[in-house]
């Protein structure tokens, strides 16, 4: 964030908090320096970059910088500006959008969705040719994923019934999925995190849904789950035909000459796929040891039964909200961590690993376009939703209000009677007022068994009162930039760092023109960091992808070939700030 002090006030004040500078991150020089001519190599080999990968990364060269567009922030009693860039609103490897949809969804899990239960995180990793297909097929990952939530929830009424006595169809349980596409060497490693609840939803005489706590599984019930999920997902592949034939039979995008084959091939096995270390492993840093000659590790509530691995050893207590805000923060995080990615003198990017590898392995050694491979591979396709609802949390779930109580409008209503004011950065604009004379003008449109809709504020979280009140008034499913900021970081971005007065938001600026404009008075670039020229030029510029007339046009309708797509559509960033 900049701050530029007005002309009316006639002095600068010292800045208190400091806008990131993406520009001058390794991550973005790799990806500034690389793309064109990662575009123009792709184009020579014939392969087809789809469009939503290109447009991914191009947008990314944009996020939080100036020059493409900002909104202007104004202390209403001193005059002191502020400039907050845009964001891309990635979904794939940026740090800053991927880090604000986290922090942004583990609130609305908290405060809207997850009930205070026990709830118990169960990690399902697969087999490495299992993963390849995953990536690209998203109804076999959905197929999967129920595999999965039907194996857990199969054991938790198997225990209830042994436990409460009841019939396994009158136990009910939930889950929250965050499907997770990259693994800690920044490799493809599509896997699940689940959230469940641990514990069943009873359905008592007056029709409430009651909750009762189930204790932790043991190891041996994790490994019978473990075994379960095993030999569905073999059933499934053999439904699907994908266990006969041959695999390039069976693969759209080798048909389709897709350059994502070949990247998610060589980022599962940790290797690189093109260029002039074409197939081999990626360069490792530390006490290496033969991993060979070491005892596998075995943990509490951990299975591994044919290249199925499950884990369920992490648990929160039913009333600890900041410890489960923490995990589901954890579960929706970014996958790559700039403050773990540093160049080297040689040019090449080091990126330490979380955690020590058996082997010894500390740090992967990337060359910059094996990095910029990478960041591909982890681009989620479009339509393909990474958080999923289970269970009595789904979105048509019957008792789904009752459940999910809207805990932060309840703490918010008692927390502003008795300090007689609302908490700061609950509104865009900065006027502490506006939100809740809008919210009250504008009718309900929520419909009872929405997740956005307030339960009872009854003192037991799981019952239903008789007669439930009716519903606050609705606010927006995301929170807003200076919420999270307040909410995360505890800074109040809109309290003026001269007089503490309130900050508003008075224009947001995306014509090039007027940015320029305002460029020019402030003494700032006009124009972003250049992207680097391809090394490789394409001699010819074909209009159409490769078509395979067996298979009709799809790599035409799916992908765009590199040199005649044209350029790219710019983001859609009218109200996406970048902190």
């Amino acid at each position: 964030m900049l701050l530029v002090a007005s002309r009316a006030s006639g002095r600068t004040q010292p800045a208190v908090y400091a806008r990131r500078t993406p520009k001058e991150t390794p991550l973005y020089a790799a990806v500034r320096d690389e793309l064109e001519t990662y575009l123009a190599r792709a184009h020579e080999r014939e392969r087809v970059v789809p469009r939503f990968v290109e447009r991914e990364l191009r947008a990314y060269l944009q996020c939080g910088l100036l020059c493409h567009g900002f909104v202007r922030v104004r202390c209403v009693d001193c005059g002191l500006d502020r400039l907050v860039a845009f964001s891309c609103k990635g979904r794939g490897f940026c740090p800053a959008c991927v880090g604000r949809r986290m922090a942004d969804t583990a609130a609305h899990l908290v405060d809207r969705v997850l009930p205070q239960a026990p709830v118990r995180q169960w990690v399902l990793s697969l087999p490495h040719s299992l993963r390849y297909r995953l990536a690209f097929d998203a109804e076999l990952c959905s197929a999967a994923l129920n595999v999965f939530i039907r194996s857990v929830f199969i054991s938790l009424r198997r225990r209830a019934r042994a436990r409460f006595g009841v019939q396994a169809g009158d136990a009910s349980c939930g889950a929250v999925t965050f499907v997770q596409r990259f693994g800690d060497a920044l490799n493809l490693n599509v896997h699940f995190h689940s959230l469940i609840l641990d514990g069943v939803y009873l359905r008592a005489l007056d029709g409430s849904a009651q909750c009762r706590a189930l204790p932790p599984p043991t190891d041996a019930e994790v490994e019978r789950v473990a075994a379960s999920i095993a030999r569905r997902l073999v059933r499934l592949l053999e439904r699907r035909g994908l266990l006969a034939g041959s695999p390039d039979e069976t693969d759209p995008l080798v048909r389709d000459g897709s350059v994502l084959g070949e990247l998610y091939a060589a980022s599962i096995r940790h290797r690189a796929a093109t260029g002039p270390r074409a197939d081999r492993r990626v360069a490792r840093v530390g006490d290496r040891v033969t991993a060979d000659d070491l005892e596998q590790p075995r943990s509490k509530r951990c299975a591994m039964i044919n290249g199925v691995s499950l884990h369920a050893n992490v648990a929160v207590p039913a009333r600890d909200r900041k410890r489960l805000e923490r995990l589901c923060r954890y579960v929706a995080r970014p996958p790559v961590s700039t403050t773990r990615l540093a160049a080297q003198p040689d040019g090449r990017l080091r990126y330490e690993l979380k955690r020590r590898w058996r082997d010894g392995t500390s740090h992967v050694v990337f060359e910059p376009g094996e990095l910029l491979e990478r960041l591909v591979a982890l681009i989620p396709p479009p339509r393909a939703h990474q958080v999923r609802y289970h269970g009595v949390l789904g979105p048509a779930a019957a008792n789904r209000t009752a459940i999910c109580c809207d805990r932060r409008l309840t703490e918010r209503a008692m927390t502003d009677s008795s300090l007689g004011q609302r908490a700061p950065g609950n509104d865009r604009t900065g006027n502490p007022n506006d939100t809740a004379a809008r919210n009250s003008a504008r009718p309900s449109t929520r419909s009872r068994n929405s997740s956005h809709a307030c339960g009872s504020g009854d003192a037991n979280p799981f019952a239903p009162a008789a007669d439930p009140p009716s519903p606050a008034p609705p606010r927006a499913r995301r929170l807003s930039w200076s919420a999270l900021m307040q909410r995360v970081f505890a800074r109040d971005v809109l309290e003026c760092p001269s007089c503490r007065g309130r900050m508003r938001v008075i224009a947001a600026i995306e014509q090039p023109e007027i940015v320029a404009a305002i460029f020019g008075l402030l003494g700032l670039a006009r124009r972003a960091p250049p992207t680097s020229s391809s090394q490789a030029r394409p001699k010819t510029s074909p209009s159409r992808p490769p078509t395979d007339h067996r298979h009709g046009t799809r790599a035409a309708r799916a992908c765009s070939p590199i040199g005649d797509s044209g350029p790219p559509r710019p983001p859609h960033r009218a109200r996406s700030l970048a902190a």
